[in-house]
């Protein structure tokens, strides 16, 4: 038992990193690594993202366990189009912070420090919350994966903790390596607004990709009528 426990465990954590490189996730965290001024606040916006998802994920998905319950098909595919509204929403702001670059660049220096400084914090509060966002999105498919994997509770509880753990190392990893280019262009201006055109566009258009999906092909604008 100790064996096949470790075997699905081990499953998980797999599972774990290979969740953090799905699309929509890939892209609202690159919108936020992308307005990074050092490689290890890339990085740790990565970690915050993991770390909100992870709560999440659990959370909800420890009750339905326990209910021995399945969220609703309505509401899963409603709670997936908020994702499609989020990249919309990170597209659109990250477009916005290139402009907010070009109007703070005559502030003194003492001024440019407090506003890093600000900038650092809503990065990972972002990321936070964008994880909150897709933990809550993702439950339903992790309740079922979860109650066809394990046997007990615990065994369910100790499944998606590990399973959290993967999707943080696999978004630390990706958000490092993307955020190389945004840094190394840094002082290139013209270089490093057109990354983050660039990002945020892709965002935007997966975005409203995202939701006529859900709407159309899913059926989710049938099931709200």
């Amino acid at each position: 038992m100790e064996v096949t426990l470790f075997s699905v465990l081990a499953l998980g954590f797999i599972l774990g990193i290979r969740h953090a490189m799905e699309p929509d996730h890939m892209i609202a965290v690159s919108t936020i690594a992308s307005q990074s001024k050092k490689l290890w606040q890339a990085s740790l916006a990565g970690v915050f993202w993991g770390i909100g998802h992870t709560v999440t994920l659990f959370v909800i998905g420890l009750i339905f366990i326990v209910m021995k319950n399945d969220i609703p098909e309505k509401w899963s595919l409603t709670l997936e189009f908020l994702v499609g509204i989020m990249l919309v929403y990170l597209g659109i702001a990250a477009m916005l912070s290139i402009r907010k670059k070009h109007n703070h660049s005559d502030h003194s220096h003492h001024e440019h420090n407090i506003q890093l400084t600000k900038v650092k914090k809503g990065t990972y509060y972002k990321s936070l919350f964008i994880g909150f966002i897709h933990g809550i999105a993702g439950s339903g498919a992790m309740v079922l994966l979860t109650m066809s994997t394990v046997d007990t509770v615990w065994q369910g509880a100790l499944y998606m903790i590990v399973f959290g753990f993967g999707t943080v190392m696999g978004m630390l990893i990706f958000t490092t390596i993307i955020g190389i280019p945004f840094i190394l262009s840094m002082n290139r201006m013209v270089a490093s607004k057109g990354l983050i055109l660039i990002t945020a566009t892709i965002s935007i258009i997966f975005g409203f990709y995202y939701m006529y999906n859900l709407g159309v092909n899913d059926g989710l604008f049938s099931l709200w009528i």
